[in-house]
């Protein structure tokens, strides 16, 4: 019997590679609709707002707004995870860095950054300029 699947699994899994493939080479790029004009994340086949397959890869401006956060308390060392809303729409999921961690609040301008993790590269997001 044929695995239903595994055609899509291993197109998401191409944007997927797309994705972390550009944070590799040092850009932060999402799908933006050419048939509505909308960006989402996470990357997908096709857009979720109007089902059109016609998406262009686009650096957004790393600009957002912390729109929920929780404070991950470890031994080796607190850090956050924060829900981002970009000024693009799309809201995904990260951390934001270099500051206290009960600094990060809800409603933070913050901008997005590149850094190299042991698993590969990293998106975070560290507080902008005018609120550092």
């Amino acid at each position: 019997m044929p695995d239903i699947g595994a055609p899509q699994a291993a197109t998401a899994h191409a944007c997927d590679q797309r994705y972390f493939g550009a944070l590799a080479e040092g850009r932060f790029e999402i799908p933006c609709c050419l048939s509505c004009a909308r960006f989402h994340f996470y990357p997908r086949l096709c857009c979720p707002y109007c089902g059109s397959q016609e998406l262009q890869w686009v650096a957004p401006s790393g600009h957002g707004t912390v729109y929920s956060v929780t404070i991950v308390r470890r031994a080796e060392g607190d850090y956050t995870v924060v829900l981002v809303d970009l000024d693009e729409g799309p809201r995904l999921m990260s951390r934001v860095v270099d500051m206290p961690v009960e600094q990060v609040r809800i409603g933070l301008a913050v901008r997005a950054r590149i850094d190299a993790a042991d698993e590969g590269p990293l998106l975070v997001f560290t507080a902008s300029e005018e609120q550092a």
